[in-house]
């Protein structure tokens, strides 16, 4: 059986495109949250093995979720979503407790590398 993968973004289009990504390639995405808010209820209630987890987001961003599923279960995997320019808080969201991180727009090969890394 796959991974079970939790897919935050506020963008459904954007969560759309990675769970396309992860489920052609033997991932169960279990759960979608669309804020940071979200993301932790379902985090509690699905236990993902991963969360994929966008940086700017409404109500919570990605940073404060990650401390807060941190909070929930210390070996949680967490990888990161950001545009272009979001270095610092790319550095944030790994200090923070993230494994790695991938840019949009996406690219397949660099996503499921950093899942496969995360999960490893």
């Amino acid at each position: 059986m796959g991974h079970k993968i939790l897919v935050v973004d506020d963008a459904a289009f954007m969560r759309m495109m990675i769970k396309d990504i992860l489920t052609k390639n033997g991932y169960e995405v279990i759960g979608e949250a669309e804020n940071g808010k979200v993301a932790i209820e379902k985090y509690r209630e699905l236990q993902p093995d991963l969360v994929t987890m966008d940086i700017t987001m409404p109500e919570m961003d990605g940073i404060q979720a990650v401390r807060k599923i941190k909070e929930i279960n210390a070996n949680a995997k967490i990888v990161m979503c950001s545009a272009m320019g979001q270095q610092a808080m790319v550095i944030d969201a790994i200090q923070a407790g993230a494994k790695d991180f991938i840019v949009k727009p996406f690219q397949p090969d660099r996503v499921l590398e950093a899942v496969r890394k995360a999960l490893s």
